[in-house]
């Protein structure tokens, strides 16, 4: 049966008995092509075939005779077949690889477990799906206000459309159940720019070619449904895609241009770097970052076990955006709140390995989202000599820019960073009044962490880091929210880690973040770089002064002027300086 995706809207009795209608049609339209369920009359439903067979699982192994990973496969291939995805079969070496995990790798006592208990609530989340689904955009259009103007129900998020998704971990659970059971279509998903969502995948690269990683990735994804079967948890994710945009018409703050960075007078914010630990475990208000393929998730489906695809696998709610968030372009970023950790690990790439459950007690917000903030920004990949010139260069720093800002505040960002004397400011302050009383009386403005002191005559550049404190220091009420990052980029996609950390140090100031906390991981190439951010904020360094220096570097790296890296080639700048 094909998907109705009529725009009849018929009214049906909802879950309280009232009179109710599916009015959040279009956001569902958008994303229906993806999901295997039918729509017909504002109804959500399974074909019965399916209904049939997960009624079964969810009784139990005694009713669907459904007890090891070999006849979970076949109970997977003939749910895929009553979807009428014949054309598109399980390969032999995903079949396999079920029957591998659940019967010779995983412990009898633990299978037996597993099918006895956790299977069939994940066929009975399945079963709930159309109705979690169907709450969950009653629930939207039932909101006196939303989050903003763009949050949106499940919906596509689709490329250069800046907007909010926000989920119930309840719903997310069930689509990770329908990703498990690899019962989403992949027809149009390349066509769409979509990533992979089926956990076949996974599995069948753990039986092609073995490697005890894949095994451990596939441990912390059966360890969640562990978790969530046991108790299913009641908050709530968001999924944002953030974008610059690329028309200067366009409202909020379009994509950065040179000027806006050589210009630049706002000061550099604290930077503080970290030897040891890493991302994940620090307990500040941050944006933690994710090293970004340009397809979310990467290849944490796949054969991936980097640093992305390892915090899918922790962190598996962050797999349920991989449904309806294309790839992302260099003017996007993509902005996860609230996901739930499960899992303890060890180890990197090859040697990384599950090592036990970790209880997440994370504080939510108002939204019931956990302060969890993950930022996903995609590096260049392979750039080589690319990497120094300028457009290279000006592509990076507005990737994370994007990722870094606050799109809540851009009127802020505008009166701050444009000086439009036509601009009719909303915020709670005049901003040219301010600048002009800053221009001709003495004054102290006294922030967070620092004050200025403000005297007659004062510089420009003096001038706007007293606007920035005053402008944006946080109230008593607010959060300071920094980022926590490390080596972006580099790795194996080939990026200089000198020039990346000081491209994250700028965006994050310009985005008038209070810190960026940076790991290190052991690189040596990175071992002065706490001195080299001493030094830089010590003589009180503007964005604009810092980034016309890299890209006087980078203009003479190309031309074979230094060989040298940026580091070892501004320190000798740096002693003269001082002498």
């Amino acid at each position: 049966m094909e998907n109705d995706t009529s725009t009849e809207k018929k009214k049906k009795k909802n879950s309280h008995g009232g009179e109710g209608e599916l009015e959040s049609e279009d956001d569902l339209k958008s994303i229906l092509p993806y999901l295997p369920l039918h729509l017909c009359s504002s109804s959500l439903f399974w074909p019965p075939p399916v209904v049939v067979a997960l009624k079964a699982l969810s009784l139990g192994p005694h009713h669907s005779n459904v007890r090891s990973g070999q006849l979970l496969s076949l109970a997977i291939s003939d749910l895929r077949s009553s979807l009428n995805y014949s054309s598109t079969s399980l390969s032999s070496s995903a079949l396999h690889g079920y029957s591998l995990f659940f019967d010779d790798l995983m412990p009898r006592a633990d299978s037996v477990r597993w099918f006895e208990e956790v299977l069939p609530k994940m066929a009975l989340l399945l079963l709930n799906l159309p109705s979690l689904l169907e709450t969950h955009y009653r629930r939207h259009q039932q909101q006196q206000q939303p989050l903003d103007s763009n949050t949106t129900c499940l919906r596509l998020l689709d490329s250069q459309q800046p907007g909010l998704v926000l989920l119930s971990q309840e719903l997310i659970a069930a689509l990770l159940s329908c990703a498990f059971f690899s019962l989403f279509p992949a027809a149009n998903r390349g066509a769409t720019c979509l990533p992979t969502i089926n956990f076949h995948h996974l599995f069948a690269s753990l039986y092609g070619c073995y490697e005890e990683y894949q095994e451990s990735k596939i441990k912390c994804i059966v360890h969640y449904f562990e978790r969530i079967c046991l108790c299913m948890p009641t908050g709530n994710v968001s999924f944002e895609r953030k974008v610059l945009p690329l028309d200067r018409r366009a409202v909020g703050i379009s994509y950065p241009k040179p000027d806006f960075w050589n210009k630049s007078d706002l000061p550099l914010c604290p930077f503080e770097v970290q030897r040891s630990g890493l991302i994940e475990d620090q307990v500040r208000e941050a944006l933690e970052v994710d090293f970004a393929n340009q397809y979310l998730g990467g290849g944490a489906l796949h054969r991936g076990c980097v640093q992305e695809e390892i915090r899918f696998m922790i962190n598996p709610e962050l797999v349920a955006g991989m449904l309806f968030l294309p790839s992302m372009a260099d003017n996007e970023a993509i902005e996860v709140v609230g996901t739930e950790r499960f899992s303890n690990y060890t180890g990197y790439a090859s040697s990384f390995r599950f090592s036990g459950d970790y209880v997440d007690h994370k504080d939510t917000d108002s939204l019931g989202r956990r302060k969890t903030r993950i930022i996903a920004i995609d590096a260049l990949c392979s750039p080589g000599m690319r990497q120094y010139g300028s457009e290279c260069l000006l592509r990076e720093i507005n990737k994370a820019f994007c990722g870094f800002c606050d799109m809540s505040k851009y009127q802020q960002y505008q009166d701050l960073f444009q000086y439009d004397e036509h601009w009719e400011s909303d915020v709670d302050f005049d901003v040219k009044k301010l600048r002009e009383q800053l221009r001709n009386d003495a004054m102290t403005l006294e922030g967070p962490s620092t004050s200025y002191q403000i005297t007659e005559g004062a510089p420009e550049n003096q001038l706007n880091q007293c606007l920035h404190k005053k402008a944006f220091q946080p109230s008593q009420h607010q959060e300071e929210i920094g980022i926590v990052t490390g080596n972006w980029g580099c790795g194996a996609f080939g990026g200089d880690p000198q020039l990346k950390a000081i491209i994250q140090w700028l965006a994050a100031s310009q985005a008038l973040r209070p810190f960026i906390l940076y790991h290190t991981f052991g690189l040596e190439t990175l071992e002065v770089l706490d001195q080299v951010t001493r030094w830089i904020i010590s003589h009180e360094w503007t964005v604009g002064e810092l980034w016309n220096m890299m890209v006087e570097y980078g203009s003479k790296r190309l031309k074979g002027e230094t060989r040298v890296g940026f580091f070892s080639w501004l320190l000798p700048l740096v002693d003269s300086n001082d002498a």
